[in-house]
C-alpha cells in the first residue's frame, strides 16, 4: 500500500513544514490550493516552491483539485458537508477533476507525495475528500500537523 500523506499549513511556518515532510519522508509536496496565494509568509506559490527547493524537496501545484469560492466559502463556515459536496460536485466528479486525480496518483504513486492547503484540521479541509478518493485507489492516509 502507498502513503499519502496531508498536511494544512494553518499554524505553520515554513521552517516547520519543512522539517515535518522531511521527517514523514515526504519528497513532494502537492499544493491542492485553487489559488496559491497567502497572506502569510512563504506560503504563496513561488516563496513556498523556492523554500521547498532549498530543502530538498519537491513542489507540484495541482490547481485543478483546489476548492471552488463556494466550497472555500463553506469551510471557512464550518459546513464540512457543504464543502464536500461543492468539492465532489464542481471538481472530482468531473472529467478535467478525474485527470487531476489520475496526475496526482500517479505522481504519489512515483515518490511519497503530501497534500497541502491551509486549514490545520483534515476534516475542514478538501484534502480529506481527495484523500478519501485516493485511499480507494489503493493509497494509505497519514495526516501530518507539523
Amino acid at each position: 500500500m502507498k502513503t499519502l500523506f496531508t498536511i494544512g499549513y494553518e499554524g505553520l511556518d515554513p521552517e516547520h513544514l519543512h522539517v515535518a515532510l522531511k521527517d514523514a519522508g515526504v519528497a513532494t509536496l502537492a499544493d491542492i490550493r485553487a489559488v496559491a496565494n497567502s497572506r502569510k509568509r512563504g506560503f504563496s506559490k513561488t516563496a513556498l516552491r523556492l523554500g521547498l527547493e532549498a530543502a530538498g524537496l519537491g513542489y507540484a501545484h495541482a490547481r485543478a483539485l483546489g476548492t471552488p469560492k463556494a466550497g472555500r466559502q463553506a469551510a471557512r463556515a464550518h459546513d464540512s458537508s457543504l464543502m464536500r459536496r461543492i468539492y465532489c460536485e464542481e471538481v472530482l466528479d468531473t472529467a478535467d477533476g478525474g485527470l487531476a486525480l489520475d496526475e496526482l496518483c500517479a505522481l504519489a504513486a512515483r515518490a511519497p507525495t503530501c497534500l497541502l492547503c491551509f486549514e490545520r484540521e483534515p476534516e475542514l479541509c478538501h484534502r480529506r475528500v481527495l484523500a478519501e478518493r485516493m485511499e480507494a485507489r489503493g493509497f494509505h492516509t497519514v495526516d501530518l500537523f507539523g
